[in-house]
């Protein structure tokens, strides 16, 4: 009975583990910088495990390139004021990210700005988590 008991128990451990261990960590970001960028929208993902917003923004005299900013998942947006519609390919829009590492071109999406003033977080700015207004890159 113990025998069983200890199976039992095992995968049930196992269950609860697994997602867990799925997903992965945010360490790949520089959450001790904040940058600010304009771009246009290329792709809104509204998906789990995380919603992904893609856009385009130039880089000096250079045509744009894609960036990707990653973000939480569709509940934790939508509770930060995010929809399925919030922005769509061709609407420009400011990004408040913390970049990668690796200084790839991407983030994590702290916060945005629409073209109509509308602004989604959280948070609010990254003034209010850093105590500075954002970088600009």
């Amino acid at each position: 009975m113990k025998f069983i008991h200890g199976i039992i128990t095992g995968i049930a451990a196992a269950m609860i583990v697994a997602p867990v261990s799925a997903h992965h960590s945010f360490a790949m970001f520089d959450s001790s910088k904040a940058i600010s960028m304009t771009g246009v929208v290329k792709e809104y993902e509204w998906t789990n495990p995380h919603v992904w917003i893609h856009i385009l923004a130039a880089e000096g005299q250079n045509a744009p390139r894609e960036w990707s900013f990653e973000m939480q998942s569709v509940q934790q947006d939508a509770a930060a004021g995010w929809r399925p519609d919030s922005v769509k390919p061709g609407d420009r829009v400011t990004i408040e990210f913390h970049p990668l590492k690796d200084g790839s071109r991407g983030g994590q999406l702290m916060s945005a700005t629409l073209a109509n003033g509308k602004h989604l977080g959280p948070p609010a700015a990254a003034a209010q988590v850093f105590g500075r207004p954002p970088a600009n890159n």
